[in-house]
């Protein structure tokens, strides 16, 4: 026997556990840091992909207080089951166990409470400029804001909100877009969740001209950018300060 047949015999059979496979997706569930991969479950439990990906809806439907596929009542018992404090979602390329949205604001009180602050109101501007309209220079979003962007960058870049993309090809200014960590932050599987504001942002078309060289003088038709938006989507308290 060679010696991947001898670790293999030394697995344990996840079906034979308590609970089986339902129980041990959950377990690595509890353990992770970031979303983790359909893939890459089915890898370390050594079950097939489709047989993860039923658990994966099974147990996300039990964290929401239902039955897959029904409603949130239990029809042996008639009763609305009890809301749990967190749910599985699928975001970032993966699925992880997240807080509760209705429970944002408990979350972020105990998160926040002398232990960290929040990121400011230019650094949220500035991420909202490069999330709407990346890819995009600093001299782009210095455009949309009307002041010199340059610290503020540095500052998403360091917490790996942001980072370089590429280089403009006719000015040669580096390009910034948002990364993986902002998108598991925001708890989005995909930048189409981002919720619009096309009125308060300019096309880009209209941003090709400038280049890195700092703020050109702010246009009134985009000083609303975050604040018109800001009651449509509170800021994550994820992605506070550390």
């Amino acid at each position: 026997m060679s010696t991947a047949d001898d670790a293999a015999a030394l697995e344990p059979d996840v079906r034979s556990l308590p609970g089986g496979v339902l129980a041990a997706v959950e377990a690595v569930l509890m353990v992770t840091d970031e979303p983790v991969s359909v893939v890459r479950l089915a890898t370390a439990l050594a079950v097939p992909v489709p047989e993860v990906e039923e658990c994966l809806r099974t147990l996300s439907a039990e964290y929401a207080g239902r039955p897959p596929g029904e409603p949130s009542v239990l029809p042996e018992e008639g009763e609305p089951r009890r809301p749990a404090g967190f749910e599985l979602r699928e975001a970032g390329g993966g699925w992880r166990i997240y807080s509760a949205p209705a429970f944002a604001d408990v979350v972020a009180r105990f998160v926040t409470d002398g232990q960290t602050a929040r990121l400011t109101q230019a650094a949220l501007e500035t991420l909202a400029v490069i999330a709407y309209r990346q890819p995009v220079t600093r001299g782009q979003v210095s455009a949309v804001r009307g002041v010199n962007v340059d610290g503020v960058v540095r500052t998403l870049s360091a917490r790996g909100l942001v980072a370089e993309v590429g280089t403009d090809a006719s000015s040669g200014a580096l390009l910034y877009g948002t990364t993986g960590y902002f998108m598991e932050r925001m708890g989005f599987s995909s930048l189409d969740e981002l919720p619009a504001l096309a009125p308060h942002l300019p096309e880009i078309d209209a941003l090709d001209g400038l280049d890195d060289v700092g703020p050109r003088g702010r246009d009134d038709r985009w000083a609303g950018l975050v604040g018109a938006g800001a009651h449509e989507q509170p800021v994550a308290p994820e992605l506070e300060d550390k």
